[in-house]
């Protein structure tokens, strides 16, 4: 495992806001992997920044009237600012529009030249708009692909079929800008020989050796990745122009550059350089170390849309350089849809980070609700899809109920026997948890941040279920001196201690709560790495006699029947998505919806393909559905207390076809119930069935048995009863409502 990392996320083009796409692409991995790698006390650096050149942006500013620093400025600022309101913890955030950046590039560029092989000058035609008085950028032309008949290609790439193109390969092209025909004029440009760099590379994605050295495991990289990589390499490569003619960007260093900028795919990689120069300047560090150095390892995360410039283009620029690392892996994320389709910001549909930064900020612990979410989902093997019904399910199962639970039950029973002092213990701790905190780390060094997180929810669960399993409040109305009741509670808050550690490169915000409501110092470097070493030594994560703060509660759940005002700033969305379906359906008109009605876009797609598929069962007909009971108010629901629970032994009642007498564990405490389910089910068919219990109704003798409850079921036409029970992943004792 490496000492020390350079990482690189990709960076973001600063005409425009970003969208949770992005954030789940490039910068929320990284910054998992970056605060993990901060807390095993590795010398670690993330650099990132604005993109700030190119013809999107003099584009935008023409369209608009202003200039394109006034672009740039607005979205190098919204940016930045988001991404440290989400937590996104780069090192340095820089901009390719600083001086430092136009230096180090014009360097770079140079180096390069002075070699007298990496380039070439042509003289060629190339398309320009008379009506927007330019030439056009490769992407500013469409046109139809000469090799699928697609008629959306842009100039250098067919999105539908992948093959690289040139715009001159285009049939029937036109200008975006005006929707002109462009004309072709003679201009001049400099071309990198891509070519010359095809072998060495295909060598190096297949084995990863260069030189005859070994710089990476390909088993270690993504297959899409390796794959993308050899279909450009096995169809060959050829030069690639590294000029425009612009007037904004950074101007050829060269005789005959006037008038030409280099291309942004060129000075863009290279402002990871100059940002890692400019935080070194900063920091009294040689920036040197971290891209020259061999005992460095360079990653970069990016989306699936860049796998070829950060594998292919900016790795040949870096060895015809010289001296500079290569990348140890590129761990690039494929794309991440919402409700079911691609964003889109002419149609609306998606939601931007600093949107929703203002939609939800009226929910609490908004930042985390958003990042485990994402996380949950993120698109490392294959496209994902945001939904707004699994935000709410990631919310309320994982984080509200079981890391929120867990550890408000192990603060409050702390203070209610130990007076919220940690309780000292004779005997050993149970100790089956460590694999678990263990195991978070290890997926998070393997790229493997899904599994981490769901292995980080399965420390939370254990954590549940030991303290069900234990019900240290059955011991202490039994024995309030019974030494085990401090060894649960200890056991609790270790495990406690531990997922404030594991938190912190998933949910930031709330690790740091965490450590606050332990009354702990605050994370710095290297906490991770000793901790493990405190768990492998026996050594405790929060020593007898600390005093831990009051609880809280860390994620009040969306779904809240006193409390419906974070479920109506999901709703909200929901309803925006509705309206955009509904105008689109009716033609462009709009359509007003009900704000107050929920939106699960997500299950009207899957309950429109389900009526298109299938024919859903049905219930009872009419004449045989049994009739209604009568209405009662919200009030007299809300008196019901329906828990989770589990059937650990079942007897027939004597001289009673019908009745069985069940024992019911509901977590905390047991009770006998007696059930009217004897001619369905036979005693030992129902030991262990997970039921849903009623258990606040009144205590009534049947047949000589006191039943302390009621088991809910469901009953069929033919009078067949079935258990009603919560999902797998449920404990005994969770509230149904």
């Amino acid at each position: 495992m490496a000492q020390r990392y350079l990482v690189t996320s990709a960076l973001p083009y600063a005409n425009g806001p970003l969208h949770l796409g992005h954030l789940a692409g490039a910068y929320l991995p990284a910054d998992i992997f970056v605060r993990y790698q901060r807390l095993l006390g590795k010398d670690v650096v993330w650099v990132c920044g604005s993109d700030e050149h190119g013809a999107a942006i003099t584009i935008r500013a023409k369209k608009e009237g202003i200039s394109p620093r006034d672009i740039i400025d607005k979205y190098h600022n919204l940016n930045k600012d988001t991404f440290e309101r989400l937590g996104i913890s780069f090192d340095n955030y820089h901009r390719t529009s600083a001086l430092s950046h136009h230096t180090t590039s014009q360097e770079f560029f140079l180096h390069l030249h002075e070699q007298g092989d990496q380039f070439e000058v042509r003289s060629q035609e190339q398309y320009y708009d008379d009506e927007f008085d330019q030439f056009l950028a490769d992407r500013y032309i469409k046109g139809t692909c000469p090799k699928c008949g697609y008629d959306s290609a842009y100039g250098d790439q067919c999105e539908n079929c992948g093959s690289d193109l040139s715009p001159t390969e285009l049939i029937d092209p036109v200008s975006t800008l005006s929707g002109n025909k462009p004309e072709l004029k003679e201009t001049k440009h400099w071309y990198f020989k891509l070519e010359q760099h095809n072998e060495w590379l295909k060598h190096w994605i297949k084995t990863g050796e260069v030189d005859g050295k070994q710089l990476h495991d390909p088993k270690d990289w993504k297959k899409h990745v390796n794959g993308q990589c050899l279909s450009w390499l096995d169809d060959g490569l050829r030069p690639r122009a590294i000029t425009r003619d612009l007037d904004w960007g950074i101007p050829v260093p060269v005789e005959g550059g006037e008038g030409k900028v280099l291309y942004v795919w060129f000075d863009a990689p290279i402002g990871y350089i100059s940002s890692t120069k400019d935080w070194a300047e900063r920091n009294d560090k040689d920036w040197k170390t971290y891209w020259k150095d061999p005992e460095t390892e360079l990653v970069h995360f990016i989306g699936k849309d860049n796998i070829v410039f950060h594998c292919i283009i900016f790795p040949a620029m870096l060895k015809a350089h010289g001296g500079y690392n290569l990348p140890k892996n590129v761990p690039a994320n494929q794309f991440l849809n919402f409700e079911g389709q691609k964003f889109s910001k002419s149609r609306g549909w998606g939601i931007e980070q600093h949107e929703y930064l203002e939609a939800f900020k009226d929910f609490p612990n908004k930042e985390d609700a958003l990042r485990w979410s994402l996380i949950r989902n993120l698109p490392e093997q294959k496209d994902a899809d945001f939904s707004w019904d699994e935000f709410i399910d990631f919310h309320d199962k994982e984080l509200a109920d079981k890391l929120g639970n867990f550890v408000n039950r192990v603060i409050v029973l702390t203070h209610k026997y130990f007076g919220g002092q940690v309780p000292a213990v004779s005997g050993d701790l149970n100790r089956d948890w460590h694999a678990l905190f263990q195991g978070i780390g290890e997926n998070i060094q393997r790229y493997s941040f899904k599994q981490a997180a769901l292995d980080f929810v399965e420390l939370t669960s254990w954590g549940n279920t030991f303290l069900q399993d234990s019900a240290p409040w059955s011991i202490f109305k039994e024995n309030p001196e019974d030494p085990r009741i401090a060894e649960i509670l200890r056991t609790g808050l270790e495990v406690t201690a531990a997922l404030s550690i594991a938190a912190a490169p998933f949910l930031p915000f709330t690790s740091t709560r965490l450590r606050e409501l332990l009354q702990l110092p605050a994370l710095k470097n290297g906490d991770w790495h000793d901790a493990l070493n405190f768990l492998i030594a026996g050594d405790s994560l929060i020593g007898e006699g600390h005093t831990v703060g009051k609880a809280t509660v860390l994620f009040p759940k969306i779904n809240d029947r006193k409390d419906d005002s974070r479920l109506k700033i999901v709703q909200a969305q929901q309803n925006k998505l509705k309206a955009i379906m509904a105008k689109e359906a009716s033609g462009g008109t709009e359509v007003l919806t009900n704000n107050s009605l929920p939106g699960p876009t997500k299950a009207d797609a899957v309950a429109a393909s389900a009526a298109k598929e299938n024919t859903p069962p049905t219930g009872p007909a009419d004449n045989e559905r049994p009739d209604p009971k009568p209405e009662i108010t919200f009030e007299d629901f809300s008196k019901l207390d329906l828990r989770t629970a589990t059937i650990t032994e079942a007897k027939a009642v004597k001289k009673a076809d019908k009745l069985l007498e069940l024992t019911v564990d509901l977590g905390n405490e047991t009770r006998t119930v007696v059930s009217g389910i004897a001619q369905h089910y036979q005693p030992e068919e129902v030991v262990g069935q997970r039921v849903v219990m009623v258990t606040n109704l009144a205590p009534r003798k049947m047949r000589g048995v006191v039943s302390q409850g009621m088991i809910l079921m469901a009953e069929d036409e033919t009078g067949k009863l079935v258990f009603v029970s919560a999902p797998d992943g449920f404990a005994n004792g969770w509230v149904v409502r």
